[in-house]
């Protein structure tokens, strides 16, 4: 196996490669580019006009993704996976991944879009990097672009695997995405309707990728993922890299829950508090009347939507950030 294919292990290590760039038997180059990035790009008779982005790692603590990116790399370093597109893999927070934490000073998908502009520290120059290395990988015209951000979420949840799709406006979400999403493994997908400052918004919105954060069940150690089944997401990627998915046309959005955003729930001061239990999970329904959080200035929050669901509860996140999301069931009406 071609030593670059072990990124993984050199990110971990915190060591730069002997050799910068590496050919496989079939031709495939293999570019170390930084700490934690990869470019791979196919001969060009096979190049079939796909730039797709891999990243895991922003929270370093997730580290199922992490091990998926890290056996396609395996994979294509041996010869086993030929790719037919350009593919730039990423590992997002290699201090943190290091360290076994989900971030070490502030949260790398807190900083995109902007925000690292107005922020200090290792973390907000490496979002930057992370944009910088994005948008030169995306530089090439006449392309399709495809973004997949992977992460686990740090509670448990109600649907474990589903897609955060961003939003731009004037641009409508795709029913063809969702469909492969839906091929994926996903078991629902959030339609976001406001602008984000996460990786895949970034991508989404400033690149135009199609890009979408994926939440593929709860964070664990290395080596401790048994409990998280990514096989379906597996196939569906090895056959995006190797040019094998299945036409569009035979991918369904049957079975797929779809949501929108009704509200989301920011944290304003150290006085917040969220009415809900520290182990409540991802897309739990909320009744109506129910006060879900307080906070400076008599601020409530009381749910008002039939049908509501709360993700990503976390009252501990710093003030001026989202402290959870409520969201309701949607349609497919509208999309492309």
């Amino acid at each position: 196996m071609l030593a670059l294919g072990k990124l993984l292990e050199l990110t971990l290590a915190g060591r730069e490669p002997a050799e910068k760039t590496q050919l496989t038997v079939d031709g495939v180059r293999m570019r170390w580019l930084s700490e934690g990035a990869l470019e791979v790009r196919p001969p060009e008779a096979r190049d079939n006009g796909l730039d797709l982005l891999l990243s895991a790692g922003i929270h370093g603590n997730e580290t199922a993704p992490i091990e998926l990116l890290d056996r396609l790399l395996h994979d294509i370093a041996r010869g086993d996976l030929k790719p037919r597109a350009r593919i730039l893999f990423l590992f997002g927070n290699p201090e943190a991944m290091r360290r076994g934490e989900r971030f070490v000073e502030q949260d790398v998908n807190r900083l995109f879009n902007g925000r690292h502009e107005s922020s200090s520290g290792a973390e907000a120059l490496r979002a930057c990097e992370l944009e910088r290395l994005a948008a030169s990988f995306f530089s090439l015209a006449d392309r399709q672009r495809l973004h997949y951000d992977l992460h686990t979420a740090i509670r448990g949840s109600k649907i474990e695997q589903f897609a955060l799709y961003p939003w731009k406006h004037g641009r409508q979400h795709s029913r063809r995405e969702l469909a492969r999403l839906r091929a994926a493994g996903m078991e629902a997908v959030l339609l976001q309707n406001k602008p984000s400052i996460v990786f895949s918004a970034y991508t989404y919105d400033q690149l135009g990728a199609e890009a979408f954060t994926l939440e593929l069940g709860k964070a664990r150690p290395f080596g401790q993922n048994q409990g998280v089944n990514v096989e379906r997401l597996e196939t569906r990627l090895k056959q995006i890299i190797d040019g094998t998915e299945p036409p569009a046309e035979q991918d369904s959005l049957e079975g797929l829950k779809l949501f929108s955003v009704a509200r989301e729930v920011i944290k304003h001061s150290d006085s917040f508090h969220l009415h809900l239990p520290a182990d409540i999970e991802n897309f739990s329904e909320l009744e109506v009347g129910y006060l879900l959080a307080e906070d400076i200035a008599q601020t409530r929050w009381v749910i008002e939507e039939e049908g509501a669901r709360i993700i990503f509860p976390n009252p501990k996140v710093k003030n001026g950030l989202r402290a959870g999301i409520l969201i309701v069931p949607t349609t497919a009406d509208g999309l492309a």
